[in-house]
């Protein structure tokens, strides 16, 4: 270090750096308040780290924008319905949050532990689920920048028709949808943990089956009933189905389920992943406490 220099912290709270009276009491947060400033705590890093490098925000659009291009010219080639092209743009934009599940969350915790970060997420006295929801809401504003992007560019370079029937379900599909889906990145988020160092394999091996099987760029109804009743325990396979039959004209024809059924499936599949998510990680961190490591040499 540098004659002169010293170890100020200008971007603490004043209130960390001043003592504390003698006598006074200091208000520690639990329960509910625990879990919303950790969730706010983890999410405030990402936020802020998506203007650090403004570049990426390019790539993460551009790169995207040349496979929606790509299957809108392969189906303009064969003469396919003109609503394939605003299911292309639309799967586009959401393999955004598939990918932000994928590698923000599933992938979360095993580059934690191999940075050092684990073993006090392990020891502090907040949820694991707050901290995983927190980096998944801080990387979900540059997620919906995107797919918000892809949206519109696609939508305007393609001439994408839209016939939106209910904007409500449309919104509660598009949430439910979400919800699902960050529910389960959070269950894969220990099964990755617990594989260590095969998770980069298997987050690599997951991402394209994922893109045939939600049908990302065609309607699931291509498939046989059993294979799309099989894909369908991915959160968007139903989200993007319902989502193309509330949004396109003939989207009802070419809908695997109805949409109230979709809705309720993405609701159960809602509740049962986020308790699963909360069993796994309650294991994980008993695992933890119980044998002090958490390595791919357990015992």
């Amino acid at each position: 270090m540098k004659r002169g220099t010293s170890l100020q912290t200008p971007e603490w709270p004043v209130s960390l750096l001043k003592p504390q009276k003698p006598g006074q009491r200091v208000r520690k947060a639990s329960g509910w308040r625990l879990f919303l400033k950790t969730v706010l705590a983890r999410a405030y890093p990402r936020i802020i780290g998506q203007q650090r490098e403004k570049s990426w925000m390019f790539f993460d659009v551009f790169l995207p924008l040349l496979s929606v291009a790509a299957y809108v010219y392969i189906y303009r080639a064969i003469k396919a319905p003109a609503e394939y092209v605003g299911f292309v743009v639309i799967g586009g934009a959401m393999t955004a949050f598939w990918l932000n599940v994928l590698w923000s969350m599933s992938s979360q915790l095993y580059w934690e532990k191999e940075q050092g970060n684990l073993a006090l997420y392990i020891i502090a006295p907040n949820s694991m689920m707050a901290i995983l929801l927190g980096m998944a809401l801080g990387g979900l504003v540059a997620t919906t920048l995107r797919a918000l992007v892809i949206t519109v560019i696609g939508s305007w370079l393609f001439q994408v028709p839209y016939a939106i029937s209910s904007f409500i379900q449309l919104f509660l599909v598009f949430t439910l949808a979400l919800v699902a889906l960050y529910g389960m990145g959070m269950m894969s988020a220990s099964f990755f943990l617990l594989l260590s160092r095969e998770a980069w394999h298997w987050a690599n091996l997951a991402q394209e089956p994922i893109y045939l099987l939600s049908g990302f760029y065609f309607p699931i109804k291509s498939f046989s009933f059993w294979i799309a009743a099989g894909a369908s325990i991915i959160p968007l396979t139903l989200g993007l189905d319902a989502m193309r039959q509330l949004i396109f004209p003939s989207g009802a024809a070419l809908g695997f389920l109805s949409v109230e059924v979709e809705i309720g499936a993405l609701l159960l599949m809602s509740v049962l992943f986020l308790l699963g998510a909360r069993a796994l990680l309650a294991y994980m961190e008993k695992l933890a406490i119980q044998e002090g490591r958490l390595t791919e040499s357990r015992r």
